[in-house]
């Protein structure tokens, strides 16, 4: 059994993920923000669906590992409270813009 030598520091290229150079640059379309938007309710109703198909598993006996479904309902759950925590700052926010005086 051979053990691998250690990387030397300047050499390693997940250093450029934490300046972050992989982030898109920003863009003047709104178009870009509904795509994200989109894919993330489809991102929680994936979520979602997983979980109620595990727990259909765990009630008729199929699901030989509860806790699949305990970790994929913790998702789902957390992945609504976020969603629902980013509306309200949405809307709070524009309740905001729209008290402005012009």
């Amino acid at each position: 059994m051979s053990i691998d030598a250690i990387t030397p520091v300047g050499t390693l290229g997940a250093i450029s993920a934490v300046s972050g150079s992989n982030n898109p640059a920003p863009t003047s379309s709104g178009a870009d923000f509904g795509a994200m938007v989109a894919q993330g309710l489809q991102k929680l109703q994936d979520a979602q669906n997983t979980a109620d198909n595990l727990a259909v598993e765990a009630a008729t006996g199929r699901l030989t590992d509860v806790h699949d479904y305990v970790i994929a309902a913790t998702q789902a759950n957390l992945a609504t409270s976020l969603t629902v925590a980013v509306r309200n700052r949405a809307l709070d926010a524009f309740n905001e813009i729209m008290r402005m005086q012009a």
